[in-house]
């Protein structure tokens, strides 16, 4: 298992409120997780990145948060504003520096403002590009949503790739059974890595039209995909799981049914 190294990084960002909901969240995971941490050399040492990962349990952003606090670059975590509302969540959220998005926000990139603020002073930003838990039925990465691109070509700054695989064992996703099942013990190995930084240079200085943003997204979840892989060690699909495509082949299906029934129904008569 990789050891924290701290030193390593030149602006370690670590107040005393975000040592507090340390205190508070890392015995949990401990207690639950036998940690396998890779990846921290792809992590830039100084200036503001985004981090982009995938997400396959309800527990996966305390995961990860443990092993990005312990690279040395505390992350700050991309959450609904409703959130910083809710009375001591909101305060801990303020406190540590969590990131409210504004998603009734009409403007794209006014919704992701206090993102963009945070890049430019330095910090790293985690994304979680699917926007939910994958619905792929063997937990890869599905397509993403523009947000990330959104923000990483706005500022310029790098990408890094991150997968974590093995805390889907612990809470299972609600495709495989996961709806109030919980596997808490033994503890179960996770592995969180990062690999090097998403090559989008071709799209600096390109207007962010559709077209640009969904192709810059498919690079990013590639780039995460592939991590996957390898930590799995297996094949990706050659095509990702596309909720939209899953919701429209579904409705298709379900209305030539209904069709068929009302067919039979009449031939009975």
């Amino acid at each position: 298992m990789a050891r924290r190294s701290y030193a390593r990084f030149g602006n370690a960002d670590y107040g005393i409120w975000y040592r507090f909901a340390a205190v508070l969240v890392k015995p949990v995971t401990t207690a639950l997780v036998k940690p396998d941490w890779r990846g921290w050399e792809h992590l830039p040492k100084e200036g503001g990145f985004l981090t982009v990962v995938n997400h396959n349990s309800i527990i996966d952003p305390v995961v990860y948060a443990h092993w990005q606090y312990n690279s040395g670059r505390p992350p700050r975590i991309l959450g609904k504003s409703s959130l910083f509302s809710v009375p001591f969540i909101g305060f801990m959220l303020r406190k540590t520096g969590q990131i409210p998005v504004f998603r009734d926000s009409t403007d794209a990139a006014e919704a992701f403002r206090a993102a963009i603020d945070a890049i430019d002073r330095g910090q790293c930003v985690q994304f979680y590009p699917e926007g939910t838990l994958t619905r792929d039925p063997d937990l890869w990465p599905m397509t993403g949503k523009s947000g990330a691109a959104r923000v990483a070509l706005m500022t310029g700054a790098p990408v890094i790739p991150v997968a974590h695989w093995g805390a889907h064992e612990i809470i299972p996703p609600y495709g495989r059974g996961g709806k109030g099942k919980f596997n808490l013990f033994p503890r179960h190995r996770v592995t969180v890595a990062a690999g090097p930084p998403v090559d989008l240079s071709k799209y600096q200085g390109q207007e962010l039209t559709a077209k640009v943003l969904r192709e810059a997204t498919d690079d990013i979840m590639a780039a995460i995909t592939a991590v996957l892989a390898d930590i799995r060690g297996e094949q990706a699909p050659a095509e990702r799981y596309d909720m939209r495509k899953a919701a429209r082949a579904r409705a298709a299906a379900a209305a030539a049914k209904s069709k068929k029934t009302e067919g039979t129904e009449e031939s009975s008569k």
